[in-house]
């Protein structure tokens, strides 16, 4: 019996032994430069990830640094995780890039349906009348009949929304910062604004709109600046007012733009469209230090971009006391600002006189139909290759600021927001197909890092970011 458990005890130490030499072998099969991962769940926790994108980047890299973790599993309804890095591979928080809004998206919100607004707005836009009227017998009047009539070439994958459904909004804030790089190259909306109880003549007020606007730009790190339209009467006495009115209600919002100049001060920005009908002289009186109406180095000073046209405009621009110019028709040739060809030419102008150039880009034009007689103007979108185009040509011209006519501007098809096919007993929609309805949301992300990365290398006055 007494041998019968000496080899017993014999074959059991054996066997210890023999796995004991199996471990040590496998241990020895590791490789020396281990690949550290993110550990398991980390990266589905939305809270950890957008916080700490550099823990992300740090454990999918092919680094052997230490990593020293503490978790105390105990204390996990206080909802923290932290994750200790040696000091060899800390984020340098000099080279993290800053939160940059060089990429401006012109944004419409006057469109209306019968749930929000009880009717239709927008959607129901007439059709335009030629000024020759031997030519407008050639074309059908009257309005458009929504929601399966509407006024554009393209139909939206949204239908014929309200601008005042929250979640419309939310919705166009998030195509907006699907079209943006991570949480460092933002978009901003250009925002077609009237002053309260005006609006163009085919919509209502939508000045109300803008606490909610800016309330959701927010929410997605997106900031707001204001497109002026040619309201009744502008002129610079109710433009003080109104530039006056837009920073004392709006100007301390967290998604207000302000735009950090080469002096060092964060000023708003206001775009002015249509700015030559007012003449010179009437523009300096608000724009020049010494004008009768002067809003400069006061405390509602600030940058004013002129739209140029014509050639002639740019001297116009220059006496008016304009502080940049922006292009916006989306229409190659239409005008001499909307051409590339002279975008270099424009730039060279706005260098030698301290002005801010912006040259607008579109995914294309087509807006027979409001206008049916202007089919000369119509610019095919070529699946995504004209947008590039222009986006080529931009950033050829090195701007500080990059604009996109547009966001939403559904009647002239300028649309980078997403559109479907559809198709009516009367009409055929155009879409984006064989494209995705986001191909032109995704297009931008891709140039706005193209620019991002050239827009490093040529500025001499980067942008700190602005909160």
């Amino acid at each position: 019996m007494a041998k019968f458990r000496r080899r017993t005890c014999i074959i059991l130490s054996l066997f210890i032994l023999f796995i004991f030499s199996l471990m040590m072998g496998l241990k020895m099969l590791r490789p020396n430069k281990a690949t550290f991962r993110v550990p398991f769940g980390l990266d589905l926790l939305p809270e950890i990830r957008q916080e700490t994108p550099h823990l992300v980047k740090t454990f999918d890299s092919q680094k052997s640094d230490t990593i020293n973790s503490e978790t105390n599993f105990k204390n996990l309804k206080s909802d923290e995780i932290t994750v200790k890095l040696s000091k060899a591979s800390e984020p340098n928080m000099e080279e993290k890039p800053p939160l940059n809004y060089f990429l401006h998206v012109f944004y419409y919100s006057w469109y209306g349906n019968p749930q929000f607004d009880g009717k239709y707005i927008h959607w129901n836009h007439p059709i335009l009348k030629h000024w020759d009227l031997r030519l407008t017998k050639n074309y059908s009047q009257g309005k458009h009949n929504p929601p399966d009539d509407i006024g554009s070439s393209f139909y939206p994958e949204l239908g014929s929304y309200s601008s005042r459904d929250p979640s419309v909004i939310e919705t166009h804030m998030k195509q907006m910062y699907s079209a943006s790089i991570g949480n460092y190259f933002i978009c901003v909306l250009a925002l077609s604004w009237y002053p309260p109880n005006s609006n163009d003549e085919n919509g209502q007020p939508t000045d109300d709109l803008v606490p909610t606007i800016l309330d959701k730009a927010h929410k997605y790190n997106l900031k707001v600046t204001f497109h002026i339209e040619p309201y009744k009467n502008r002129d610079e006495q109710n433009m003080y007012t109104n530039v006056k009115y837009i920073i004392d209600k709006y100007g301390n919002h967290p998604a207000f733009y302000r735009y950090k100049t080469e002096t060092g001060k964060a000023l708003p920005m206001f775009y002015v469209y249509d700015s030559y009908i007012t003449t010179p002289e009437k523009w300096a009186n608000l724009l020049t230090s010494s004008g009768s109406r002067s809003i400069r180095n006061s405390p509602y000073d600030a940058l004013f971009i002129a739209l140029l046209v014509d050639s002639k405009h740019r001297y116009e621009i220059l006496r008016g006391g304009f502080d940049g110019i922006y292009t916006y028709f989306a229409t190659n040739g239409f005008t001499y600002g909307s051409s590339y060809e002279n975008w270099a030419k424009l730039k060279y102008f706005c260098d030698q006189y301290n002005l801010i150039f912006i040259p607008s880009v579109g995914p294309g034009y087509i807006d027979t139909s409001i206008r049916p007689w202007n089919t000369q103007n119509t610019r095919n979108r070529i699946n995504g290759k004209y947008y590039e185009t222009a986006l080529s040509a931009a950033l050829q011209a090195q701007p500080s600021i990059i604009s996109i006519t547009s966001f939403n501007e559904w009647h002239e098809g300028t649309q980078i927001e997403k559109a479907v096919p559809k198709r009516t007993s009367n009409t055929v929609y155009l879409d984006y197909r064989p494209h995705k309805p986001s191909l032109y949301l995704e297009l931008t992300r891709k140039w706005s890092e193209k620019y991002r990365k050239e827009r490093a290398a040529y500025a001499l006055d980067p942008q700190l970011p602005l909160f």
